[in-house]
C-alpha cells in the first residue's frame, strides 16, 4: 500500500493542477456567485410596479414622485398576463404621453421602436425597419401595433406615421 501512496498523491495533485489551469479561479467564481445570490436585493413589490405602470399611462406628477422614491422602477415591467408585459415607458408610448416618455428617457429608460414611433424619431424607426422589415407589423403592449403608437404621437410623429403607411405597416 505504501508504494501506491505517492502515486495516488501525484495523480490527485496532477488532476487538481490541471483543473485549476483549465478553469481559472473556479472556486472564486463559485464563491462570488454564491455571494451575488445572497446579496441580491429583494424584488420590487407587485403593487408598486403596477402603480408605476398605471400612472405612466397619464399621471406625470405621480410618475415623478414614484420614481424619485424608488429609482429602480424605471425599467420595471408589469405582467398583464398572457405575454403582455409593459414598462412605464411603454405605457407612455401607447397613450401618447410625450412628457412622461421624455422624462423617463432623461432618467435612462430603455427606448424601443414603439416609443420611438410615438416620439416621431424617424432616425430610430426607419433604420430599425430597414434592418428588420417584419417589425412593421409587430405588436407592442396590449397587442397595439407600431402604427397605433405613431398615431398617438400626433403632430410630432406625422413623418413616422406617413412612412409607416407608405411601407404598409398594419
Amino acid at each position: 500500500m505504501e508504494k501506491n501512496t505517492p502515486r495516488r498523491y501525484f495523480i490527485k495533485s496532477g488532476l487538481l493542477l490541471t483543473t485549476s489551469l483549465l478553469i481559472p479561479n473556479f472556486n472564486e467564481a463559485k464563491t462570488l456567485n454564491r455571494m451575488t445570490m445572497q446579496d441580491k436585493p429583494a424584488p420590487l413589490s407587485a403593487e408598486l410596479v403596477l402603480d408605476f405602470v398605471k400612472n405612466a399611462h397619464g399621471n406625470f406628477e405621480k410618475v415623478k414622485e414614484l420614481l424619485e422614491k424608488t429609482p429602480t422602477l424605471l425599467n420595471a415591467t408589469w405582467d398583464w398576463g398572457n405575454g403582455d408585459f409593459e414598462t412605464g415607458m411603454e405605457a407612455a408610448g401607447h397613450t401618447g404621453r410625450v412628457q412622461i416618455a421624455e422624462y423617463l428617457l432623461s432618467k435612462g429608460a430603455r427606448m424601443n421602436i414603439f416609443c420611438a414611433a410615438m416620439l416621431g424619431r424617424m432616425d430610430i424607426v426607419k433604420p430599425t425597419l430597414d434592418a428588420y422589415p417584419n417589425l412593421k407589423s409587430s405588436k407592442g403592449p396590449h397587442g397595439l401595433a407600431l402604427i397605433h403608437h405613431a398615431e398617438k404621437g400626433g403632430e410630432n410623429a406625422k413623418e413616422v406615421l406617413a412612412y409607416l403607411k407608405e411601407i404598409g405597416a398594419a
